[in-house]
């Protein structure tokens, strides 16, 4: 973050002064759990805002007293439940003569959330939104200890079930898909109950019996027994492309005419939403029609990403839209590798590890960590604009966006500038790519955004300088804060 020109930032998401003129602030500690347990931010320490939102520069009378109590008490554990932040983190820096305290809080790895204060999770565990700090709710902080644990949560036994209880025509859908890209295999002859041991969608309970996990409820059960275990479980799709009809087609788990669980779903929202990609009339090597493009393996993707990442333990369920500009997918919990991480891969790590195991058997999704970098370079590749990932807190959701909108080539990108950096039309192109994905996650950085679009990050880079200096792109809060996108471009 550029101090000297602390006049041009305002507070936001990601960035908090506090004037600090009688000592340490207590709420700085709040304001440290919000930003750790979202995704990190700046506490200028020195700072104060003014009525019309900017900040000013008030300095400290001993900012090297003030470090070492901040030190002193982040690293107590009566204050900070687990201190995030080292030595590079946090410095004192000069502005028109006058000590600052600038303090880099970065997000929590989700093995160390909940991050709380002053020796309580219950009423000190904080997060942040556009409006501040807030204090968490019990239910997003059994959220976080959820995820903290290396323990999918869709491993446990429910062993007031069987498998009898799950439902046989689901399983015999998934064990054909089985078979068609595993005819060989061993497993193809095993009995149901056997079978779903392998793929771990039931184990053997305590009682010697074999019972469902929740990944095999959740895949093969039906909506009331799944109801009985989870009782927020909702699944949801609806076309919605126009303005006449409240929805053109929809789709819930609470339909009682099917079964309700997320096999199912899959399938049917696939077949319906793969009607809104474009098919060029192309022939195979047989003369045969290609039915398919890269954008149905990337929806595939998107589609199995949310259903394994999803927390269905949590209210308002899966939501998926079709609508006029692009596909919509979205599922309660947060990214569990953050958004940045997520764009480069790299780093697999699903919430429900068994289901994205049942999927990844019959080819739909991966554990690599390359699922989302795959499917933002299928999705481009088939013309379309980069896929959008976006999330928010209370309630904490995920989102993909996939845009249904022709990817522009040559000078037909709108209003991007007349020449951005004197760049060519191939630039222009990625300059209004880059803006989207800066739309979409404010926060993305350089090497993300050329992870997602498939070039290097030195061209990005380029790009963004010249998005910048037509005064399109503005950056707020350093390295660590956040891009914005000027009104008036």
């Amino acid at each position: 973050m550029d101090l000297a020109k602390l006049e041009n930032y305002k507070e936001n998401d990601r960035l908090e002064a506090k004037a600090a003129q009688g000592g340490l602030p207590r709420s700085i500690w709040e304001t440290i759990s919000a930003f750790a347990n979202t995704e990190g931010g700046i506490i200028v320490l020195g700072a104060k805002e003014r009525k019309d939102g900017t900040l000013e520069v008030v300095g400290l009378c001993d900012a090297d007293r003030m470090l070492d109590d901040f030190w002193n008490a982040a690293h107590s554990p009566d204050k900070l439940s687990c201190c995030v932040m080292s030595d590079r983190d946090v410095n004192i820096e000069s502005v028109d003569g006058k000590e600052l305290i600038a303090i880099e809080v970065p997000r929590a790895d989700r093995r160390l959330r909940p991050i709380y204060v002053n020796g309580n999770p219950v009423t000190g565990t904080y997060r942040r939104d556009h409006k501040g700090d807030y204090r968490c709710a019990s239910n997003e902080i059994q959220a976080m200890y959820r995820d903290a644990s290396d323990e999918p949560v869709d491993t446990r036994i429910h062993e007031n079930l069987t498998v009898d209880d799950l439902f046989a025509e689901t399983i015999g859908s998934y064990r054909r898909s089985y078979e068609l890209h595993h005819s060989a295999h061993a497993w193809t002859g095993l009995p149901d109950e056997e079978f779903l041991c392998r793929i771990g969608a039931a184990k053997v309970g305590s009682d010697g019996m074999v019972h469902p996990t929740s990944a095999g409820l959740l895949m093969f059960g039906e909506e009331w027994r799944i109801m009985a275990e989870f009782p927020h479980y909702f699944l949801d799709y609806r076309q919605e492309l126009g303005a006449d009809e409240r929805w053109q087609g929809r789709i819930t788990s609470q339909d009682d005419s099917w079964s309700g669980n997320v096999f199912d779903f899959y399938r049917r929202v696939f077949n319906n939403m793969k009607q809104a990609i474009n098919v060029p009339f192309r022939l195979d090597e047989n003369s045969e029609r290609i039915d398919e493009t890269e954008a149905h393996d990337a929806l595939r993707e998107a589609l199995a990403n949310c259903l394994t990442n999803a927390d269905y333990n949590e209210r308002r369920g899966v939501v998926f839209l079709w609508k006029e500009d692009g596909l919509c997918l979205s599922n309660p919990g947060g990214f569990r590798v953050g958004i940045e991480d997520a764009y480069v891969g790299g780093n697999s790590d699903p919430r429900n590890e068994t289901m994205m195991k049942m999927f990844t058997l019959i080819n739909i999704g991966e554990r690599a960590g390359g699922g989302i970098p795959d499917m933002v370079k299928k999705w481009t590749s088939s013309g379309y604009g980069v896929p959008v990932l976006s999330e928010q807190v209370n309630p904490e959701r995920s989102t993909i966006l996939l845009p249904l909108v022709k990817e522009s080539v040559g000078n037909d990108v709108g209003n991007v500038g007349n020449d951005v950096g004197n760049a060519n039309s191939e630039a222009v192109t990625t300059a209004e790519r880059v803006l989207r994905l800066v739309a979409g996650n404010p926060k993305i950085s350089a090497q993300s955004i050329a992870a997602g679009l498939g070039m290097s990050k030195r061209h990005i880079e380029r790009v963004m300088a010249g998005l910048r200096d037509e005064g399109i792109l503005i950056r707020e809060g350093g390295t660590r804060g956040s891009w914005v996108i000027a009104k008036n471009r």
